[in-house]
């Protein structure tokens, strides 16, 4: 069963802008993957405190194209005029997973002062060498679901089974789409930044660090490296959990919860 949201669509540049948004409360930005395949259901495990607002990045998702994304650069002045849009009467939270939490990395270090606490979910942008993640391009289809998931069935539900062409056919579409995008965000440096612990060092935010411990796309052997350069973060390490943290172990939205909300 779906969780209950509202649609809100904003025009940030010309592009077509599509937030969902789920519950009440103080605001949380949450900034999603390199993909949108498993959705924003798990914002139900913190919609009875806050409210979880979950944009489609341009060109990704629900909102429109953005051919003229070049860069993150291009992304981050993005989610500053959509807060603009926003108009938060609080001063929100913001949340990263993954390529996402690239994303936010680099928001929270331009724009600390527009956020009160950070979570950072297997966050990638640091392409650590000695702790290197997988790249996607060695993974075959039918082995996916078990890089995001500790328990492969868990992610397999977001995959074509062969049963539904027509989403099968969707589903490959919407994943070309979202990759031509990533693509023009990673051809620089790949998927992050080599000036990234710069940025950490400029997070005075409280923040905390989550990892699954079976991550296998983005090591958890890369969470003390973060730590040493957040200047305020704790860590959250979930066991028997993938990459999809909140997916595989939605519990570990409650501990998210009351780190945001303390």
């Amino acid at each position: 069963m779906s969780a209950s949201y509202e649609t809100l669509e904003f025009d940030i540049g010309g592009v077509q802008t599509v937030v969902r948004a789920f519950g009440q409360g103080k605001p949380v930005l949450y900034l999603h993957g390199a993909a949108t395949l498993e959705g924003f259901d798990f914002a139900a495990g913190l919609a009875d405190r806050f409210r979880v607002l979950c944009p489609s990045h341009p060109g990704m998702g629900l909102s429109g194209p953005a051919p003229h994304i070049a860069d993150m650069t291009d992304m981050l002045l993005h989610y500053l005029n959509l807060l603009d849009a926003l108009a938060p009467e609080e001063k929100p939270h913001l949340m990263g997973f993954s390529m996402g939490g690239w994303m936010a990395t680099e928001l929270a270090a331009v724009a600390r002062e527009r956020f009160d606490k950070l979570v950072l979910i297997a966050p990638a942008g640091l392409n650590d060498p000695a702790h290197p993640a997988t790249p996607l391009s060695d993974i075959a289809p039918q082995e996916f679901p078990g890089y995001l998931t500790h328990d492969p069935g868990i992610a397999a539900k977001y995959f074509p089974d062969g049963a539904d062409p027509v989403f099968a056919e969707q589903f490959g579409a919407d994943r070309a789409r979202e990759g031509e995008t990533v693509a023009r965000l990673c051809a620089a440096f790949g998927m992050g930044h080599p000036n990234l612990k710069r940025f950490m060092a400029r997070i005075t935010n409280p923040t905390l660090l989550v990892w699954g411990a079976e991550d296998r796309l983005l090591p958890a052997s890369q969470a003390p490296i973060w730590l040493q350069h957040l200047p305020n973060a704790q860590f959250l390490s979930v066991p028997g959990a993938g990459h999809l943290v909140p997916q595989e172990r939605p519990e570990t939205l409650k501990t998210i919860g009351d780190f945001l909300a303390a």
